[in-house]
């Protein structure tokens, strides 16, 4: 019986729905393992949990408060877990803006942590969504009492963490010393399924057709180099046409980040690898 994956953040396209149908993907033994969109990190969780042989664990994303959070869980639980747990007693409306409308500037990294999980938790959907200036933006939810600090998670979490190298770094920064027989796995912003009408802010930059592009090169360019390479994606024409000559697997996803419910469905995904 494979082991439950403790949870951190909520992310759009958290790939924890999938794991049971990601799993026969995964290389049998694994040393180093690379996720450059880390994200929730559900992926990285459930090897360290599963594939014990793992020696180490490069962690990256654009998103600084994401990676600082990651840092301080890592790092500094104790203290972390201190503050949610004062969040959760705060926890209201009023609370909630004041919350939001800090100075990230002006906190320590675990007060900037902190603040990421309690947003997080707490706000509309679990969306991550800045604006222009890169400012979080979501609207407080409507949950009767949100899960602020799940303890146990935290501290299973800050444990898995202790053999990880955790940075801010864009993708192909992220893998430069990947090497053959190394493990990596991308898993992008999606490629829109309706262009205009994607979920693909996680920073203040998007990543469409040009990025996408770099990062069908970069996959070409590890497997040149002997590396493992698995990659999710939108099941889109676009997409299976920058991969093709690999193998193209279908996976059923259940989208939930969606303002329309009627929108919230099984859905096609990707899975692209070359081995």
């Amino acid at each position: 019986m494979k082991k439950g994956v403790p949870s951190l953040i909520k992310w759009a396209g958290g790939k924890k729905q999938l794991l049971e149908q990601f799993e026969p993907f995964f290389p049998k033994q694994i040393e180093r393992y690379f996720e450059p969109f880390v994200g929730g990190g559900t992926v990285a969780f459930f090897l360290l949990k599963n594939h014990l042989e793992i020696k180490k664990i490069f962690l990256s994303d654009i998103n600084q408060e994401l990676i600082i959070t990651y840092n301080a869980v890592k790092n500094n639980i104790d203290e972390l877990i201190t503050l949610l747990k004062e969040y959760k007693i705060k926890h209201n409306k009023e609370f909630y803006y004041e919350m939001r409308a800090e100075d990230v500037k002006k906190l320590s990294p675990v007060q900037i942590a902190a603040r990421f999980i309690y947003l997080n938790r707490t706000c509309f959907n679990g969306l991550y969504r800045v604006n222009s200036k890169g400012g979080f933006n979501v609207p407080i939810g409507s949950y009767k009492n949100p899960t602020i600090c799940n303890e146990e998670d935290l501290r299973e979490i800050s444990e898995l963490l202790q053999k990880d190298d955790v940075k801010v770094a864009q993708f192909d920064e992220a893998v430069k010393e990947a090497k053959k027989g190394d493990f990596i796995y991308f898993d992008p912003p999606y490629y829109p399924l309706n262009k205009g009408k994607s979920f693909t802010t996680y920073t203040k930059d998007n990543f469409l057709e040009k990025e996408q592009e770099k990062l069908a090169e970069l996959f070409r360019e590890l497997d040149k180099r002997g590396c493992k390479v698995m990659l999710s994606n939108s099941d889109t024409d676009f997409i299976k046409n920058l991969y093709k000559g690999y193998k193209i697997n279908f996976v059923k996803a259940t989208r939930m980040i969606n303002c329309d419910a009627t929108k919230r469905g099984k859905i096609n995904e990707v899975v692209i690898t070359n081995y």
